[in-house]
This record gives structure tokens, C-alpha cells and sequence, in this order.
């Protein structure tokens, strides 16, 4: 069973895209053992397959504050709802049967989680594993998540985690985030967060497409897709786990 340490790498993340237009200049074009992703701010490499070009934070249109996103949960599950409510509400969403539903618990953010595993969450886009994560002080909902991998549907392939980082990319940016928090095909560490974008009360939704770079002619670099994640963040600033006190160590 995949551990779940989701909750520290999305304030990494957070950073890394703030952190402003040097890597933004670094292209991931087309290869063919596995779709390409864009990084902003690059031009796009020649024979681009359709929705991989580059777009910039900057290029997003302005949201609407009268139809702005405000992100809550997920589905029927909500942020700040307890562990039997969200099973209820998981088993409203997906028809999930209760052993069908796994616990996890994190030994060092002392977090607790609930994994189901989704076919077609996204359509015909395989099959996905979803977290909901618990806080450590409150013990409410702060955070889900959803990950297709090899690991979570053997017959997931490079092209269908670009395909479906594609189409969620195109629905969240028509979904009305605050335009000074959307961020798309930034390149990070291991990856490239595909979308990146907050509500009115700082809670986000971050899409990271996870996969091995290889440097190629004219210092590019190509993606070969390995794990595309979702994650509806309730606080990803400070989120709410396990920190030891100021001045024990």
C-alpha cells in the first residue's frame, strides 16, 4: 500500500511556483516513448500535440468574483467533516462497500487517511487510488487526493497520465480560481505542476504530472509521465500535522 506523505510536498510546491520565471524557461518537448509536457514561459516544440503548449500563469483570463471556485472538498465529502461522515460520504460517491475502504496512518505527521480505489473516476482515464487525510489536532477532513500510477491501474500508460493531466488541466482553468494564484506547466522537482490555483480562502488544487526527465539536443528536457496527482488542499500553507515544538531539539 502507497504511503501517504502528501501534505509537506504541497508547501514545497507552493514555493517552488512562486518562485518565479528561471525554471519557467526549461522546455519538455514531444518524444515518442511518451507524450510531452510543456513548461511555461517555453516555446512549443514543433509537431505538439494539440492542449501541450506552453501557458503561462499570466495568460489565464481574469476570474469572475460572482462565479469564482471556492473549493470545499470533494464530491460529497467536505472539509472539516469527521472520519464517519466522510465514509458515508465516500460510499454516496462511489457505492464503496466498508471493506472496501482501507485506513493508513502516517507515523510521522500523525495524519490519518482513507484509501478507496476509483475505476474511471476521470472517464476512460483507468484507474485511480483516492486519500482523504485527516488532521493531525482537528481530526477532520483537510485534504483528498487522487493518483493514477502503474501502481494503481496496471495498464496505465505515459500517454493516458498526459491525457488525463490534459483534460483536468482544460476543466480547472475555466473553473474561476483567483488569477494571481494560477499557476499551469511549471516545472518542479521530479515534474511539472499542470495546474495550480486557490479560492478566495487560500484552499487549492494542485495537479502535478510526476515522471523521469532526460536531457536532450539544445539542453531541453523531456518528460516521460510516471504518476499524475490531484490533490484538494484545505491549507497548504500550514497544514494541519505533526510539528515538533520550537525548542525541544
Amino acid at each position: 500500500m502507497r504511503k501517504i506523505y502528501l501534505l509537506p510536498a504541497l508547501v514545497g510546491l507552493l514555493t517552488s511556483v512562486a518562485a518565479g520565471p528561471l525554471a519557467a524557461q526549461v522546455a519538455v518537448p514531444k518524444q515518442k516513448a511518451a507524450p510531452r509536457a510543456a513548461a511555461a514561459g517555453a516555446a512549443p516544440a514543433a509537431g505538439a500535440p494539440a492542449g501541450a503548449t506552453s501557458t503561462a500563469a499570466a495568460e489565464t483570463p481574469a476570474g469572475d468574483d460572482r462565479t469564482a471556485k471556492a473549493i470545499d472538498g470533494f464530491r460529497s465529502a467536505k472539509f472539516g467533516m469527521n472520519e464517519t461522515d466522510v465514509r458515508a460520504a465516500m460510499t454516496k460517491d462511489f457505492n464503496a462497500k466498508p471493506d472496501a475502504i482501507k485506513i493508513q496512518d502516517n507515523a510521522s505527521e500523525l495524519t490519518r487517511s482513507l484509501l478507496l480505489s476509483a475505476p474511471e473516476l476521470l472517464p476512460n482515464g483507468g484507474t485511480a487510488e483516492l486519500s482523504y487525510v485527516f488532521g493531525y489536532k482537528s481530526k477532520s477532513l483537510i485534504q483528498v487526493g487522487a493518483v493514477w500510477s502503474k501502481g494503481t491501474d496496471t495498464a496505465m500508460t505515459p500517454e493516458k497520465l498526459f491525457s488525463n493531466a490534459n483534460i483536468l488541466r482544460a476543466h480547472f482553468m475555466g473553473e474561476g480560481f483567483k488569477p494571481d494564484t494560477i499557476a499551469v506547466n511549471m516545472p518542479v522537482a521530479g515534474g511539472i505542476v499542470m495546474f495550480r490555483g486557490s479560492d478566495a480562502k487560500d484552499r487549492s488544487v494542485i495537479l502535478l504530472l510526476q515522471g523521469t526527465f532526460e536531457s536532450k539536443e539544445n539542453n531541453q528536457r523531456v518528460l516521460t509521465p510516471t504518476s499524475l496527482l490531484l490533490f484538494y488542499v484545505a491549507d497548504a500553507k500550514s497544514p494541519d500535522i505533526f510539528k515538533l515544538p520550537p525548542g525541544q531539539f
